[in-house]
């Protein structure tokens, strides 16, 4: 590993303009009249994989924005990696609320500020350079390696799962590498062992046939928004529980080991309310904030619509209403099964004055991966190596809903080796990467690289 560590120690400047040249590129995939510009960053990222030697690459169309997958694989009787990630970014508005341009990216004070910096871009190319310096000093790589690149994660990777499903065979692999998620904090790296599901619903409903004047009409009529407001507030109790019949019935709970190594973290609950600008936290009774966070599950009105909400004053009884409700998961709970209980509640809750239609907008599953996989192991000893200090080892609140597919169509478990830190503002303005972390990553990643294979040499 001495020629790997001194080739990047010598090569700072020319990862750091590789990736600045990545950023430059406004791959937003949301935006129709980007579309060529993400089709420009995969071919970017694609020409930078055949540049540093990897045996295979391939820009592959898809019915939306196209994947790039690369892959070596000469590494006879050594374990294969699937390293995923996305080039795709989120959009930069609202422009105004940069202090630099998001696709001219800034340092300022040890970050570099731009769009897609930590997610995902940068985490992208951190192991782009890792593999660099394998195959540049030694003309391999210590175990077999596969990349998938998409294009799409920030809409909801719309065509990955086909894609995954018609290329099982190119993807076999004995673990799956991601880096797209953060650390503890800005001294402590991390490991991610457990990613909390999804369940996405619209409750809509409809009373009157058209909005009612409340004087004329008020204590006549059933009102809309009255009545949604009543089944929103059913659902969770005084306590902070969700109160769906069967909610909570799956649910693998914390060990008593894991609930002790949160402690040990010594969160700081006063520090992360006064950074939130509330007064106090809240959530479900007999748990702290991060046990909430990461390891119980949630629900959570995401939007409300209804009626009159111009400037000023407007008597009137809607004639309709809408919620947007979010459900985050923990293991062992199935979406589908949540979804199905939501659905029979809100009906249960709702009186016949009313109609209610409710939609479901998207799932995913949560997910663990075993602390003693092989994998983490080497993750741990690459961190360890990248940054003199052991990783912790956190669940992450979030959704990934690929690490599902992955575990269910391809049976491989996830390791979530991150790099960004919990304010680097990723999907806001003044996205960063803390570029000491960058380098640190880079290191982190040709460790795992190494510490992966069989051999004890490279």
């Amino acid at each position: 590993m001495d020629r790997v560590l001194s080739y990047l120690e010598a090569n700072h400047d020319q990862a750091l303009e590789g990736l600045k040249d990545f950023l430059r590129i406004p791959s937003v995939s949301t935006h129709p009249h980007h579309k060529t510009d993400v089709l420009h960053c995969a071919e970017y990222l694609a020409n930078e994989l055949r540049r540093i030697g990897m045996k295979r690459v391939d820009v592959v169309p898809t019915a939306g924005h196209p994947i790039v997958y690369a892959e070596w694989l000469e590494a006879p009787g050594q374990p294969t990696v699937l390293m995923y990630g996305h080039y795709d970014v989120q959009p930069a508005e609202p422009f105004d609320l940069w202090e630099s341009d998001p696709f001219d990216p800034t340092i300022r004070d040890g970050n570099l500020f731009a769009r897609g910096s930590t997610d995902d871009k940068g985490q992208v190319w951190l192991h782009v350079k890792a593999l660099e310096a394998h195959l540049e000093q030694h003309g391999r790589l210590p175990v077999n390696v596969k990349m998938l690149i998409e294009g799409e994660e920030e809409v909801a990777s719309a065509h990955l799962d086909e894609y995954i499903e018609k290329h099982k065979e190119d993807l076999t692999a004995d673990v799956v590498m991601i880096s797209d998620t953060t650390m503890y904090d800005y001294e402590r790296p991390a490991i991610g062992y457990g990613l909390r599901g999804l369940v996405y619903m619209e409750i809509q409903i409809e009373g009157p046939n058209k909005d009612l004047h409340s004087g004329g009409y008020g204590g006549s009529v059933a009102n809309p928004l009255n009545i949604l407001s009543d089944i929103i507030a059913e659902m969770i109790d005084s306590d902070g529980r969700i109160t769906i019949p069967g909610f909570y019935d799956d649910i693998v709970p914390l060990t008593d080991t894991e609930r002790a190594a949160f402690t040990a973290l010594a969160f700081s609950e006063d520090e992360y309310a006064e950074r939130l600008g509330v007064a106090e936290l809240k959530g479900e009774k007999g748990y702290s904030t991060l046990e909430r966070i990461w390891a119980r599950p949630t629900l959570d009105v995401n939007g409300l619509l209804g009626g009159f909400t111009g400037e000023g004053s407007k008597t009137v009884i809607a004639s309709k209403g809408m919620a947007k409700v979010s459900m985050r998961l923990v293991p062992n709970q199935d979406p589908e099964v949540i979804a199905q209980a939501f659905e029979v509640y809100v009906e249960k809750l709702a009186p016949s004055s009313v109609k209610i239609n409710i939609l479901r907008h998207g799932t995913g599953k949560p997910i663990l991966t075993p602390r003693d996989h092989p994998a983490v192991k080497a993750a741990d000893q690459a961190i360890t190596q990248g940054f003199g200090i052991s990783p912790v080892y956190i669940r992450e609140g979030g959704s990934i809903p690929v690490v599902a597919t992955f575990q269910e169509r391809l049976g491989l478990p996830t390791v979530l080796m991150g790099f960004g830190l919990p304010d680097c503002d990723a999907h806001a303005p003044n996205e960063k990467f803390n570029l000491k972390n960058f380098y640190r990553g880079i290191i982190s990643a040709a460790w795992f690289y190494q510490e992966y294979s069989k051999d004890s040499e490279a």
